[in-house]
């Protein structure tokens, strides 16, 4: 138990350790060449901040572990919304200024609600796969549009925030160097994290479902939660929820699409009667709390506390649903 324990926590570490690295140096390289802000920020480092899942979740297909893989993408949407967003706003509340991401947001909404009616028969299939790819291109499309389309008028507030945060002080090698070191420790780490998960879950005896429902959830979520806490105290709050919908849709775009694609089958009817509409009531409020008829929209810290103590209590959920309670 204590090696696997070490071993879990090693991954998580190296895991986001080599996220920003690869991060990093992916936007770097994307702004010498002379490609904006906003599109580096939407599309990049979009997907970028979704690596750790992707990696998990590619890897736990090839093993066949696809609960620990579909549990990994939806236990992040939930995590990243109810524990990120909660944690975030009962920090500093949350101003909403950027009109891209209001329309973002229900994009967002529509990609949830495909994404569950996709499983709702109980089964991930290669054709499920394409779809959620066919998505994931046209939403890419659309973010690069949005951003040209925003180039050409008025600046949206979160090409500044985003314009801060790419680095520009690193040159192409170095920023190369980053992006081989970056992935190349994503890779082993998420190796490394698959395999302690998997024998945990042996161990006391829990589906993979669980497993990556909760522990590799929300330690895959690390780092959207350091950054949305930096994004705040910097005064940048677009940046904080930007991070989130971005994540949560390439979640369910890109990480949810690969065992289907890589080891289709039935999934856990568990997360179809239990964590897909949780999680689709996580995006919902999400939605909601987001905007305002009299007033600027803002996530305030009571909205925030509503997220945390619905984590909580899902969290609770879960951990009864394992005890058979």
């Amino acid at each position: 138990m204590l090696v696997f324990s070490v071993a879990l926590l090693a991954g998580f570490f190296f895991l986001i350790f080599s996220a920003d690295y690869f991060v990093k140096g992916t936007s770097a390289i994307a702004r010498n060449i002379g490609i904006s802000p906003l599109i580096i920020g939407l599309t990049i480092i979009g997907l970028g901040t979704s690596a750790p899942e992707m990696l998990v979740a590619g890897i736990a297909s090839v093993q066949g572990n696809t609960g620990l893989a579909t549990g990994n993408a939806v236990g992040s949407n939930i995590a990243n919304i109810g524990l990120v967003l909660g944690v975030t706003a009962l920090i500093s509340p949350i101003l909403i200024k950027s009109s891209l991401l209001k329309r973002e947001l229900p994009i967002l909404l529509v990609i949830s609600i495909i994404s569950y009616l996709l499983l709702v028969d109980g089964h991930l299939s290669r054709f499920d796969g394409l779809i959620l790819i066919a998505g994931l291109i046209a939403f890419l499309y659309w973010l690069l549009r949005s951003a040209q389309q925003n180039k050409q008028q008025k600046k949206d507030i979160l090409a500044a925030e985003f314009d801060d945060e790419i680095p520009s002080d690193l040159s192409t090698k170095t920023a190369s160097f980053y992006v081989i070191i970056g992935l190349t420790i994503l890779i082993i780490s998420s190796k490394l994290l698959v395999w302690a998960a998997v024998n945990i879950a042996i161990l006391f005896g829990v589906s993979d479902l669980v497993i990556g429902l909760t522990i590799i959830a929300i330690g895959t979520s690390l780092p959207e939660l350091a950054a949305s806490i930096m994004s705040v105290i910097k005064k940048e709050p677009d940046l904080a929820v930007g991070n989130i919908i971005g994540s949560n849709a390439f979640n369910l775009l890109a990480v949810l699409c690969l065992p289907g694609l890589l080891h289709p089958g039935n999934v856990d009817p568990q997360l179809v009667s239990r964590d897909l509409p949780i999680m689709l009531g996580f995006t919902l409020c999400l939605f909601i709390f987001s905007y305002s008829f009299n007033g600027q929209p803002k996530i305030n810290r009571f909205k925030g506390g509503v997220f945390m103590l619905f984590f909580v209590a899902y969290l609770s959920k879960v951990y009864l649903d394992t005890l058979g309670i």
